[in-house]
């Protein structure tokens, strides 16, 4: 049976994400300079893109436009992308693969750079899986790259070449900076930003920065009280009477959710933890003796969210979790013996519906858990499912 829920899930889960599909207006310049007015399929890049889709109108076929097509890309009101041709680095930053060569080794090649910056002064952004590199543009000049690298040294030691604070600080002249500002600049999005927003400001020229109008918040605390249906069973490999089955039991429990909203994909990703009080009672009496279960413990599930957006005010998302629970002064009695109850793990998959990023409500699955661990010839096997409600207070 468990097997079976996690297959529907699974499939649930492989529906939704593969139909989801959010096209944003926009436009983009053929090699040719003919402008098409369209709708680009936001994925907000994590690392910079190749290629992207796109459609004429929501009833017109979906196409795919490359680098080789198109010189330039934009979703409305949320990113821009230039093709160029450049001299980039691809010197890995990773302590065990580090160059022994301070100097940067430039290759040519043709990419789409996210655009940070328009104005007399301009940058832009390039990420791929291993490497965030930055370029900069004045007055309509050939795109750079502004050099960064890490480099081996003597014995295993390393060090910085900064070349990005003096191409700076020979291009951005203005009585307004100061070498102090190129100092201590870090080679970072949100500090090159700054700088380059200085020097357009101090030049009195008319320049763009490149962002979504909003900006969601990043962090979530959440109020989630729930409704648990739980079950347990003992099983004791030396005897048949060890075998009880403690039944279905019907509880509150009650957690405090962190969530962390991971700053790409349109925000779609999230980490969570989610410390959870539960509880589970039962009596039975097997073959004359009386056996209970006092059970209590702090769940702290860590997982991942999956956020699939329907309009403006509501979502369904997906949960996978790894759970560690900690048991709280529980044992199991069983005819004058007494078992304690373990620490323990196990998984969790749920299912849920926020609206107005303030009221959510969640169906979770969780695998087996056994509670009895430590024993040699006792197993049980607790499995739990819940209805969470959700109160967003931030």
């Amino acid at each position: 049976m468990k097997k079976q829920y996690l297959l529907i899930l699974f499939l649930l889960i492989y529906s939704i994400s593969y139909s989801q599909i959010t096209f944003e207006k926009g436009y983009f310049i053929t090699t040719n300079g003919e402008k098409v007015i369209c709708q680009i399929k936001n994925l907000d890049w994590m690392n910079s893109p190749s290629e992207f889709e796109y459609r004429l109108s929501e009833i017109d076929q979906v196409k795919k436009a490359t680098i080789q097509t198109v010189k330039e890309f934009s979703i409305d009101n949320f990113s821009k992308y230039v093709r160029s041709y450049v001299g980039i680095d691809r010197s890995s930053n990773k302590i065990n693969e580090l160059s022994e060569v301070r100097s940067a080794i430039l290759e040519e090649e043709e990419l789409f750079l996210k655009v940070l910056i328009e104005g007399e002064a301009s940058l832009y952004r390039y990420n791929s899986p291993d490497i965030v590199r930055f370029f900069y543009t004045i007055n309509d000049s050939k795109i750079e790259q502004l050099i960064f690298k890490l480099y081996k040294f003597n014995t295993g030691e390393f060090n910085e070449n900064n070349e990005y604070r003096q191409q700076l600080l020979l291009k951005l002249k203005c009585e307004k900076i100061t070498e102090k500002d190129f100092k201590y600049l870090e080679y970072d999005e949100k500090e090159l930003k700054k700088l380059f927003i200085k020097y357009n400001q101090c030049r009195n020229k008319d320049f763009k920065i490149m962002q979504p109008k909003e900006k969601k918040d990043l962090f979530n605390l959440t109020l989630r009280p729930r409704f648990n249906f739980s079950s347990f069973k003992l099983s004791n490999f030396g005897s048949t009477t060890g075998n009880i089955d403690y039944g279905n039991n019907q509880t509150l429990g009650f957690g405090i959710e962190s969530e962390i909203i991971f700053g790409f994909n349109k925000n779609k990703w999230s980490l969570i933890l989610e410390p959870t009080y539960q509880y589970f009672k039962s009596q039975k009496e097997v073959y004359n003796f009386k056996t209970s279960i006092d059970y209590k413990s702090i769940e702290l599930p860590i997982g991942i969210r999956y956020y699939m957006f329907l309009n403006e005010n509501s979502k369904l998302f997906l949960n996978g979790a790894y759970v560690i629970d900690f048991s709280l002064n529980s044992e199991l009695f069983r005819g004058g013996e007494i078992l304690d109850i373990s620490n323990a793990y196990n998984f969790a998959f749920g299912i849920g519906y926020k609206i107005k990023d303030r009221y959510s409500v969640e169906f979770r699955m969780q695998t087996a858990r056994n509670l009895q661990k430590d024993y040699v010839y006792y197993t049980s096997s607790y499995q739990q499912a819940s209805m969470i409600l959700g109160y967003t207070l931030f």
